[in-house]
């Protein structure tokens, strides 16, 4: 292989092997594999090859019913001397099967040693656990699926409310759409953030989003009222967070009592009224600070939390980190600069 400084060093290509199986789901491959190729129409240097492999380089079958044609066979794959830059395994229904396959995951762990790094896509970290290649690795995977991958594998560190994981040479996601967030952050790390940004407008997503969001949003994490009071509340709030959201006035608002309401909120919604309050006015500051120039002291006011200091504590209580420094990490190059 030639060097960074040979004059044909940019001829040469980054090769991504995407492993699929028997029940696979189709969007863990096809969002990473369309982001991978708009990169390369974009003008990636180096470009990136992209090959699909199966266990035995026949077609497999998605949970979806779509068939697809492999480019080579995992096994003479696991058997050859060829590098291989990027490893990326897929999941799926199938993945629980495959990952119970011991030459299928011994196939694996011999790819993923001549890989520069190993990734996968939503259960595909079922595979990579079962083949021992996240054993002291933080990793993630699709939420319902956390719990089972850290009660099978206590020698991964599973992260739950991830979009994304970074650990060293292994990057691991969430379900189906968050591998596309994988992608773009395989990209940028390769090729710059511009070029990830172009890969988003062009695939028509959002800005790829951080790692560290969370897996759902605030709205979704709480559960959906019965009452039509706090159902209605639940709609109204996330637009109105730099109003009066105090327990008595959010009551008056829902025709209840304080007592009522706190105790009907927390049996319907599964937290309390100050909590989903709180999350709501976290999620919209991280929104603003990602996306915006806006001052500390302003995202601050425009929540409702009125003062910098009362955002710091919410913030570092929340996210476990500053405003300041979940900017400097999470916003967007163009716009930090």
């Amino acid at each position: 292989m030639t060097g960074p400084e040979d004059d044909d060093a940019v001829t040469e290509q980054r090769r991504v092997v995407v492993v699929a199986f028997d029940g696979f789901q189709l969007l863990d491959l096809a969002g990473p594999v369309e982001a991978f190729r708009a990169a390369r129409e974009l003008g990636a240097q180096p470009a990136y090859a992209i090959e699909i492999a199966t266990p035995s380089g026949r077609r497999v079958r998605s949970a979806s019913a779509v068939e697809i044609t492999a480019d080579s066979s995992l096994r003479r794959l696991a058997q050859d001397r060829s590098a291989v830059d990027t490893l990326l395994v897929v999941g799926g229904q199938g993945s629980r099967v495959a990952a119970a396959d011991e030459p299928f995951l011994a196939d694996i762990r011999a790819v993923s040693a001549r890989a520069r790094r190993t990734t996968s896509v939503c259960t595909g970290a079922f595979v990579l656990a079962g083949a021992g290649l996240l054993d002291g690795y933080a990793a993630t995977t699709h939420w319902a699926s956390c719990a089972a991958l850290a009660q099978r594998h206590p020698a991964v560190d599973v992260r739950p409310d991830r979009i994304y994981v970074h650990d060293r040479d292994r990057w691991t996601s969430a379900g189906v759409t968050a591998g596309i967030d994988l992608t773009l952050a395989l990209i940028e790390a390769d090729h710059g953030a511009e070029l990830a940004h172009q890969v988003a407008a062009w695939l028509v997503v959002f800005v790829q989003r951080p790692g560290g969001q969370a897996q759902f949003s605030a709205q979704l994490r709480a559960m959906p009222a019965h009452s039509p009071g706090v159902a209605e509340l639940q709609r109204w709030l996330p637009d109105h967070l730099d109003a009066d959201l105090t327990v008595e006035a959010l009551a008056a608002r829902a025709a209840m009592s304080p007592r009522t309401f706190a105790r009907t909120f927390r049996h319907e919604t599964g937290t309390t009224p100050a909590a989903h309050v709180e999350e709501l006015r976290i999620e919209a500051a991280r929104r603003l600070l990602e996306t915006t120039d806006l001052t500390v002291s302003a995202v601050a006011v425009a929540v409702g939390l009125r003062h910098a200091e009362t955002l710091h504590r919410a913030f570092s209580r929340r996210v476990g980190t500053t405003p300041d420094r979940y900017r400097q990490h999470f916003q967007p190059a163009h716009r930090a600069g």
